[in-house]
């Protein structure tokens, strides 16, 4: 049983380079998809993740398989889809949601048509759901310094980020960091992703942000326990998911983001806060 969960990792450096990615993904990328739950921004951080396809395959069209020319150019089109769906919302009747949707579409139909224009298929499959078991190196460096640059981005905009995710109109009334605390937010959402990219692929990076997150939050409301516990369920889904990959011979990114769908289920079913506990009748507190 030791054998089962340890020689995978202890006889083969690929295993151990995922695992370490994947636990820079669950510090960096996890509590970020907690800020996103918070605001009831999921759904946003699927649409800019595909936003990031553009510029990833513009790079990839260039340069090939080049870490620095993929990640620029995920992060440019990130940032430029962010800024035009805020210009779009602000100068038309149309929410924030429509414009995201919007240019959401658009990119990820110009990065499959950019990526089909000089690659593959195989080309095409690793851009889309990532390789994490090919991280070398420079990808785990990368990853390692988003997980930094957000682990301090996001204490240093912890009490706006928090005041912003439950009462947003006081926010903008009492101080001048709203629009810092919301752009600021929104860029690490864009380099997380294409953390993620790099090694789930841009249809896989967002589950490692949202599932492990809405799972914690059936456990706990306190908001440093839910970063805790979400990163906690990140990483512990990431393991599973590689040993599944490593036995059973199949793709590591969906694998990952397969067990993190499944601690979602449980903790869904077994939480204080799940289904289960909202269909047992409640005890009189006179009751022993």
């Amino acid at each position: 049983m030791i054998d089962f969960f340890l020689a995978p990792f202890v006889d083969f450096a690929f295993m151990r380079r995922a695992l370490a990615g994947c636990l820079a993904l669950a510090l960096g990328a996890t509590p970020v998809g907690v800020f996103l739950l918070l605001r009831r921004m999921s759904l946003m951080g699927d649409a800019m993740s595909h936003a990031i396809l553009p510029g990833a395959a513009l790079g990839y069209l260039a340069f090939g398989l080049s870490l620095a020319a993929m990640t620029v150019g995920g992060i440019l089109a990130g940032l430029a889809v962010v800024l035009l769906a805020g210009l779009v919302t602000r100068s038309s009747v149309l929410k924030e949601d429509a414009s995201l949707a919007t240019f959401y579409l658009l990119s990820l139909a110009a990065g499959v048509m950019i990526v089909s224009l000089r690659g593959n298929n195989l080309d095409l499959l690793h851009v889309l759901f990532g390789s994490v078991l090919a991280l070398d190196d420079a990808s785990l460096l990368l990853i390692a310094a988003i997980a930094s640059l957000t682990l301090f981005g996001l204490a240093l905009l912890l009490r706006p980020l928090a005041l912003e995710c439950f009462d947003p109109a006081f926010l903008r009334g009492v101080s001048r960091l709203s629009p810092v605390a919301h752009y600021g937010f929104l860029a690490l959402v864009v380099f997380n992703l294409v953390a993620g990219f790099h090694a789930l692929g841009t249809l896989m990076a967002v589950g490692i942000m949202i599932l492990p997150a809405a799972a914690a939050r059936v456990w706990t409301r306190r908001l440093g326990p839910l970063l805790a516990t979400a990163s906690a369920l990140a990483f512990a889904s990431a393991l599973a998911g590689l040993l599944l990959s490593f036995h059973a011979d199949v793709p590591a990114g969906p694998a990952i983001v397969l067990m993190c769908g499944l601690a979602y289920l449980a903790s869904l079913l077994l939480a204080p806060d799940g289904v289960l506990a909202a269909r047992l009748p409640a005890r009189s507190h006179l009751e022993s």
